[in-house]
């Protein structure tokens, strides 16, 4: 039984792989520090948020065998909407994840230099991060091969290892179990949080996933009897992930507000109360986050200039691979500055959660189109369910604007 679940997982394991980057980790850390455990309410809105509606975009992928982005060029009729609505998605997800992938290298490359140290290569004026080409060059390989079945592969491994080493860090905390339970169940606003909280569910709820992964299903699966599968996969791979979100929190909140900015400082600041255990466990976690989000990030820009720009190729095409090698490229490029990438991801994630509600909408709208799913439409609960996403996710993109512009 274990072993056939293990062959039927991978594209709900690479979802997870991507919305657990650096930017993940950072707010989980930064919540956790700030606002103890009464953020947790909001991981857990956030995974029942993010089980929906990949459920609804693995379902696309699946009975039309058609990636998110190429049924919205098909459907979409009008052609004044259909470049706008085009040209959103290319910017915010293309676009948008070269901006992400300098964050998921650097968050990486904090991961090792926990371990390791600055690894410097000093030419004249410049000082270029070694680490920052190696995690390029993994990720390079990886996505050069063109082999779905081995990135999974890798992916699956390395969020294993990130689970492992954040579940440990948090254990090592000792937590109270009914006051995580309660900061779970019970909805809290800290002064200050409001921010963070939309932060965390854009974190979560990340709009490229369900682009990715609508692409992602059917390379592994290819009529409607693997639904069943597909969703499985799904629910399991994004609570897991979830869990390792809720034990980042955890562990942040053993330890007493200060001056952290990342994990990296939250592993220093463990290791004297948990030992040097937790340091290395913290650095393996946050290297995985960071090299598993700098091979989804490009992956997933180049599905959706795929889908957008009606390209038939594969992943071995030269086309899909100029867009992955585009992000990737300028990931390790900007990353390679030394520019601090706390401010970078925080800006990324806030920006995320305010996208949120237009992809949103659009997914619910393919959703019931028959025309597409035929009897594999949403249901009236599935609507329900994506309805109220869909506005608190626009609740609290309004609020943010308003805070932004301290008008709230």
């Amino acid at each position: 039984m274990i072993k056939n679940w293990f062959k039927n997982i991978g594209p709900g394991t690479l979802v997870a792989a991507a919305f657990i980057g650096p930017g993940t980790v950072t707010l989980c850390t930064l919540a956790g520090v700030n606002f103890g455990i009464n953020l947790l309410w909001a991981m857990v809105l956030s995974i029942i948020a993010t089980i929906t509606l990949q459920e609804m975009a693995a379902r696309l992928g699946i009975i039309s065998q058609k990636g998110l982005s190429e049924v919205i060029r098909d459907e979409i009729k009008q052609p004044v909407v259909k470049q706008f609505v085009t040209l959103l998605i290319l910017s915010a997800i293309v676009i948008g994840n070269a901006a992400y992938e300098a964050g998921n290298i650097s968050g990486g490359i904090l991961g090792l230099e926990t371990i390791t140290g600055k690894i410097l290569l000093n030419t004249g004026s410049f000082s270029i991060n070694i680490l920052s080409i190696l995690i390029g060059l993994i990720a390079f390989v990886l996505l050069y091969l063109g082999d779905y079945k081995l990135i999974e592969k890798s992916l699956v491994s390395l969020v294993l290892l990130m689970s492992i080493s954040f579940v440990v860090t948090a254990l090592l905390t000792k937590p109270d179990i009914v006051t995580v339970i309660k900061g779970m169940l019970i909805p809290k606003f800290p002064d200050n949080s409001l921010l963070t909280v939309i932060g965390l569910i854009g974190t979560t709820v990340v709009p490229y996933n369900l682009f990715l992964h609508a692409s992602l299903v059917k390379e592994k699966w290819k009529t409607p009897e693997n639904l069943t599968l597909a969703k499985k996969d799904t629910v399991l791979s994004i609570i897991f992930g979830g869990l390792i979100s809720i034990a980042i929190i955890i562990a942040a909140a053993a330890v007493p507000a200060q001056n952290i900015t990342n994990i990296a400082d939250l592993a220093a600041s463990l290791e004297p109360l948990y030992g040097e255990f937790s340091k290395y466990f913290l650095a393996l976690g946050l290297f995985a986050a960071g090299i598993t989000s700098a091979i989804t990030a490009p992956l997933a820009a180049a599905y959706v200039a795929k889908g957008c720009l009606g390209w038939n190729e594969g992943m071995k095409s030269s086309k899909f691979r100029w867009v992955w090698g585009g992000v990737l490229f300028l990931g390790v490029f900007f990353s390679s500055l030394g520019i601090k990438p706390i401010e970078i991801i925080k800006f990324a994630q806030i920006a995320n959660g305010m996208l949120l509600p237009i992809i949103a909408g659009i997914l619910l709208w393919i959703m019931n189109k028959k025309s597409v799913l035929g009897v594999y439409s949403n249901t009236k609960f599935q609507n329900f369910l994506g309805l109220c996403i869909l506005t608190i996710s626009i609740f609290l993109g309004m609020k943010s604007i308003l805070k932004v512009f301290n008008l709230f």
